[in-house]
């Protein structure tokens, strides 16, 4: 039963990321569309991105913790990634160079949105096998 448990903190932590990722992309196409200014744009981003780190670290130590070892690997590229942005200080959004680093920071968070979609189907999939192998 711990298991389904551990299961289902993943499976409410993934969503919790996409969540995130998905507001940091309506920040950036309300920005594109000329609907926010990019002072308010940049600082709602820069808001939501230590949440995102720090729930992508949870999701992968209670893999680690847990004994998932094959969905831990899975989390170790993307807070790798974080942790670089943030060891490097690129991880907040600056207001003055928002404009042209639009394209690019729009890309990043659909590659993000597509690897945590991929990560949500695998652990809804893991859930049902350890449900049923009960």
């Amino acid at each position: 039963m711990a298991d389904l448990f551990a299961w289902l903190i993943s499976f409410f932590l993934a969503i919790a990321l996409i969540g995130i990722i998905l507001y940091q992309l309506m920040c950036l196409a309300d920005l594109e569309y000329d609907y926010i200014n990019p002072y308010d744009s940049a600082s709602r981003i820069n808001k939501a991105i230590l949440p995102e780190f720090v729930t992508q670290g949870v999701l992968c130590i209670l893999h680690l913790i847990t004994g998932h070892w094959v969905m831990s690997l899975l989390c170790v590229p993307h807070a790798y990634y974080n942790v670089t942005l943030y060891r490097r200080g690129r991880h907040l959004v600056d207001v003055t160079e928002i404009f042209n680093q639009l394209p690019w920071e729009k890309k990043i968070r659909l590659y993000k949105l597509g690897y945590l979609v991929i990560f949500l189907v695998l652990t809804v999939l893991l859930m049902i096998w350890s449900l049923v192998d009960e």
